[in-house]
């Protein structure tokens, strides 16, 4: 018996390596929750989340707002052409004509006037052509008075009338003319009283016209603004002439039509085209460009033809297809040009596994980076919560009475307020204020956070009410401890489990409900990503029927993470109560 005895004492000794070992309470709900094998595979998950989204983007070799671009065909405006309707002025070297003048010729222009008078000045007006002037500066030099067959001549003070100018203003008189020329000076005769003329020569100082000059190359620009060269081109051509002189060279005109013809120096293989003269203006669409002179002619020519298009060989020997468009006298000609354009949509590709977005960036990595703000959006509201909901919920709890009623009227009001409306009234005032996209993220988080903390502090109440009245909290009232201490050291600590549980399960509503405000326009904005403005951008159906990789990945994410916060508060609400698992 006595050894009987002692060998069951050995059997039970404390160093014993068969006695029963006792694990913690911490252990026990540990042990419990790796038995739960949802409750693994949703760390799992959660594990495979957090390493996609913190470490992906270190890893990924592009920024979340780096836009991708391409070259390809596209049809743009190429040029502009006009058939002008309103006079082009040239000023010959030292003289000036005010926009005062110009709006006083264009009066006199219409009435045939052989002069007019603007700022003080007397103008000559001398009529080439139709739609081209000559103007000039007008100095009185005397009258002629005619008187029967008589006509004398009368200079002014101060002048003197050289006999030929004589002869020749009474010949004028005579013949019933109101100008004549005279030594390349143009002179003016304007009517007086009793038959009598004033006198007045005139030098030219501008020219007015309707056609535009285009040098064939940029040698010819300062000559076609050569003063004499626009008066014996354009004079020539309205005279149906083919050629003229300046300064000892000869040119040619080809004359296509009475607004349309082509100057050139020299024949044969030594023929050098100086300039196209149209009443059609090519310009083109980017100032940088140049226009060669052949285009141009391709334009007017197709202008004039009324054609809808027209083919152009440019200098690589490549033939051009340009479209014109017309709009009462405007021409839009366009082309297919090779250009940059931002890479949209493209396809999932050895460089983008996942394509690229409506913004030509990298959809993989806007995923990596949307994970982030979608995890810190739920992990730091889930935060605010807690800690408004455990300070009200605790205070409200431990006092009961007229703090309790009155805090849990003010949950109530809390209660009572529409969610989304507030959140759309908010992200509107950030819209108007144009808050910058890393404040409002913070923003953002702060309105879901005080506007989601009433389930927690009605939670830690109901538990505090029960738990205050324990034999425990009236040894801590006995010795003295003060009541903060009892509320947040010895009260609060037991609702714990419950509040992570919560918490963990409250993530997944947080991050759907984050993701519906950015797919709605209301939380994170451009450039910053989250998953819910991944999804966003397939909101019409063309993109979501064309491009599934826009929108499935960033929704599978999104359903995953919830799903793993769902299976991980689960897996905790078992092990903390194994008596709630059916």
């Amino acid at each position: 018996m006595s050894e009987t005895t002692n060998n069951n004492t050995q059997n039970l000794s404390l160093d014993d390596g068969r006695r029963v070992k006792v694990l913690s309470p911490g252990m026990m709900v540990f042990k419990r929750f790796i038995r739960n094998r949802l409750a693994i595979a949703g760390i799992c998950i959660l594990v495979f989340m957090f390493a996609f989204s913190f470490l992906g983007g270190i890893i990924s070799p592009y920024r979340q707002d780096q836009v991708f671009y391409k070259y390809d065909y596209a049809n743009k405006e190429y040029a502009g052409a006009v058939v002008n309707t309103e006079y082009r002025y040239l000023t010959r070297d030292g003289s000036e004509l005010p926009a005062t003048t110009r709006a006083k010729f264009t009066l006199a222009a219409k009435s045939d006037a052989p002069s007019f008078e603007a700022g003080g000045t007397t103008y000559s007006l001398v009529k080439v052509a139709d739609g081209f002037f000559r103007i000039g500066t007008s100095q009185e030099l005397g009258s002629v008075t005619a008187l029967g067959k008589i006509v004398d001549v009368k200079p002014a003070a101060g002048v003197t009338i050289a006999d030929d100018l004589k002869k020749a203003a009474i010949a004028a008189v005579t013949g019933g003319q109101s100008t004549f020329e005279l030594n390349g000076v143009t002179y003016t005769l304007t009517p007086g009283k009793a038959k009598s003329y004033t006198l007045a020569g005139a030098e030219d100082i501008a020219l007015a016209s309707m056609l535009a000059y285009d040098a064939y190359s940029t040698e010819f620009s300062d000559l076609i603004n050569n003063f004499d060269f626009r008066l014996l081109s354009e004079s020539a051509m309205h005279n149906g002439e083919t050629s003229f002189e300046l300064d000892g060279v000869t040119y040619h005109l080809d004359i296509e039509s009475e607004t349309t013809a082509t100057i050139s120096t020299g024949e044969g293989d030594a023929k050098t085209m100086v300039a196209n003269v149209s009443n059609v203006i090519v310009n083109p669409v980017n100032s940088d460009m140049f226009l060669p002179m052949d285009y141009k002619a391709a334009v007017t020519d197709a202008i004039a033809a009324h054609e809808s298009s027209f083919e152009y060989v440019n200098a690589d020997g490549e033939t051009e297809k340009h479209t014109i468009q017309i709009s009462v006298n405007n021409y839009v000609i366009s082309t297919n040009q090779k250009t940059m354009l931002i890479d949209m949509y493209a396809f999932p590709s050895k460089d983008h596994w996942l394509g690229t977005d409506d913004h030509g960036m990298d959809v993989l990595t806007r995923l990596m980076y949307g994970g982030r703000i979608s995890l810190m959006v739920g992990f730091i509201v889930v935060f605010l919560e807690l800690l408004i909901g455990i300070v009200i919920g605790g205070v409200s709890g431990y006092f009961g009475g007229w703090v309790d009623t009155l805090l849990m009227r003010f949950v109530d009001l809390f209660n009572s307020i529409p969610y989304y409306p507030m959140m759309i009234i908010a992200g509107a005032l950030m819209d108007a204020f144009e808050v910058n996209p890393y404040t409002r993220i913070f923003m953002l988080m702060g309105i879901m956070g005080i506007m989601g903390w009433t389930g927690i502090a009605r939670t830690v109440r109901g538990q505090i009410l029960s738990l205050r009245e324990q034999d425990f909290m009236v040894a801590t009232e006995a010795t003295g401890i003060r009541v903060s201490r009892r509320i947040f050291r010895h009260l609060v600590p037991n609702v714990m489990p419950l509040l992570i549980v919560q918490a963990t399960m409250s993530l997944g509503s947080i991050i759907l409900t984050e993701a519906t405000l950015s797919f709605l326009g209301l939380g994170i904005k451009y450039p910053l990503a989250s998953w819910g403005t991944i999804i966003n951008s397939a909101s019409n159906i063309y993109v979501m029927s064309n491009f599934w990789f826009i929108w499935i990945p960033a929704g599978i994410l999104i359903v995953l993470t919830v799903l793993g916060f769902n299976f991980v508060g689960d897996g905790l609400r078992d092990a903390f109560d194994p008596k709630m698992k059916r």
